[in-house]
């Protein structure tokens, strides 16, 4: 229900959608980029209202209390452990092989700040789950959202990361300090 409002809110703000997903694509770790305000979230969930895609998002498990819960869950949330018994890449790789539709987004960033390296999970997230990445963006210099082509992973990271910084080259977010292309390498 609420995200009925983040559409309103996305076409009175006069954003578009462009980029859509193939209906062949039925399983990918979709990259939230740039990320770099709160406002993303609400944003991206008015995209994939529009769209009619059904996305996850990964949330700490201790936000799942009422009455967040409702919001979380309604929304796409996913409680993970973030404990270091358990690997967060394992737990995506394991709900990917448990469902035959799932897509996740993980800000690859990993906070809204400026970041020297994207963080690896969802790389390997992809890698071992075996599912493309999809590069989905929020370009808040020309009000546009959507995604690019899947990239489907080889494993060598000299070879897809250069692809990804081609993607993002010309997106801007909120908070433009905050997104360099140069971070577009794994930590």
């Amino acid at each position: 229900m609420i995200t009925k409002f983040f559409v309103l809110w996305f076409k009175l703000k006069g954003w578009k959608v462009d980029g859509l997903v193939s209906p062949d694509i039925k399983k990918a770790v979709v990259i939230a980029a740039p990320h770099t305000s709160n406002w993303d979230f609400i944003y991206a969930l008015a995209v994939f209202r529009m769209l009619g895609m059904k996305v996850n998002y990964l949330a700490k498990k201790e936000l799942f209390r009422f009455p967040l819960s409702i919001l979380l869950k309604n929304t796409g949330g996913m409680p993970v452990e973030r404990s270091k018994k358990q690997s967060l890449t394992d737990q995506i790789i394991k709900k990917f092989n448990q469902t035959n539709n799932l897509f996740v987004a993980i800000p690859a960033e990993g906070t809204r700040k400026l970041v020297q390296k994207w963080k690896s999970g969802f790389y390997f997230a992809a890698l071992g789950a075996n599912v493309p990445v999809l590069p989905g963006y929020l370009d808040y210099k020309n009000k546009l959202a959507g995604f690019g082509e899947p990239i489907y992973l080889t494993g060598n990271k000299e070879i897809d990361m250069p692809k990804f910084r081609a993607f993002y080259q010309d997106k801007t977010g909120k908070n433009a300090a905050f997104f360099n292309i140069e971070c577009i390498i794994l930590e």
